[in-house]
């Protein structure tokens, strides 16, 4: 493996004659997650060879956004790019150095699709979708129409909605220093859906399945081809939207922190396994139960999360979800 200080950044640009939005698709920004950079792969050589033409907007591709993570399989090179994504004057690490190249690329554009996937041995794929348009401090949108019209036709049918307001509870409940502190921790939940929103543009992530499985490829290549069908990159049909009642949409709720060490799940917990209300769901280092304080579903249990940080998160139905 060359140096982590040798290592480029790499990006492909089709730009069509006609009009269109510009769109940015990418892959392994997690280095682990290398079902979008096979199927960004697989696109680019369909365009390469004359087979996909690029009739209007523009299409960006970053097949691997973080080349040391890539090549050492691990979900990080030196920290985790999907936190705390911002340029920075003095950067510290190489995912620092990513943000400096990688943020003025996403302003340029006008849509993100960010490719994932997931630890969990089972689940189905599933798309992480922003906030109902607002002006609050937290996360302002506008876009929430359009965002949510691609959502539903990247060919899945689960929907999360609600990472920053959960996680800025959990913030909010965890610092009890200054506003700046709080407004730091805060900065540390932006990732690049995140950030890309605030730079005025709409974006989704996209977790296609499980590392290894041979099907999230596949998921990723149609979630790409519809998102160009759709916002008329290439020429093609328009994909159908997901139809309401296929939809399982959901709203994350509350964060848990694990506050001990000795915090321990009663069970092996993944995401989207169905809770009761009044279930137990771990036990405090001192005995004390934890319970789900609603039904609904897990999302994102960490059994190896260190004191006061997220061990997992509960969601609920969200009903409005495409009807707002």
């Amino acid at each position: 493996m060359i140096p982590a200080s040798q290592m480029h950044f790499k990006s492909v640009t089709y730009t069509g004659q006609g009009a269109g939005p510009s769109v940015i698709i990418m892959g392994a920004t997690h280095g682990n997650e290398t079902c979008g950079t096979q199927a960004i792969g697989r696109i680019m050589a369909e365009i390469d060879a004359g087979r996909l033409p690029i009739v209007g907007g523009s299409v960006t591709f970053v097949p691997i956004v973080n080349p040391l993570a890539y090549a050492q399989n691990t979900r990080s090179g030196e920290r985790n790019l999907n936190r705390n994504l911002f340029p920075k004057a003095e950067p510290r690490d190489f995912e620092d150095r990513i943000a400096n190249w990688l943020c003025p690329l996403l302003a340029r554009h006008d849509v993100l699709l960010d490719l994932h996937s997931f630890n969990a041995a089972h689940g189905e794929p599933f798309v992480m979708v922003g906030p109902v348009d607002n002006a609050g401090p937290l996360e302002p949108f506008a876009h929430m129409h359009a965002e949510r019209a691609l959502a539903r036709r990247l060919g899945v049918r689960r929907f999360v909605t609600g990472w920053m307001a959960a996680y800025g509870g959990g913030v909010q409940r965890r610092v009890r220093g200054s506003k700046e502190e709080l407004e730091t921790v805060l900065r540390y939940g932006v990732g690049t859906t995140e950030y890309m929103r605030s730079t005025g543009g709409y974006a989704l992530t996209l977790e296609c399945g499980q590392h290894l499985d041979p099907r999230a490829p596949e998921v990723a290549h149609t979630a790409i081809m519809n998102t160009l069908a759709f916002l008329k990159i290439i020429d093609g049909p328009e994909p159908e939207p997901v139809p309401f009642d296929d939809m399982e949409a959901l709203q994350m709720v509350v964060v848990h922190d694990k506050l001990d060490a000795g915090d321990r799940f009663t069970r092996q917990w993944a995401s989207f396994d169905p809770v009761a209300e009044g279930e137990q769901i771990g036990t405090r280092a001192d005995g004390t139960p934890v319970v789900a304080e609603f039904a609904g579903r897990i999302l994102f249990p960490d059994a190896n999360a260190g004191p006061n940080q997220e061990w997992y998160y509960l969601t609920r139905p969200n009903p409005q979800f495409g009807r707002e």
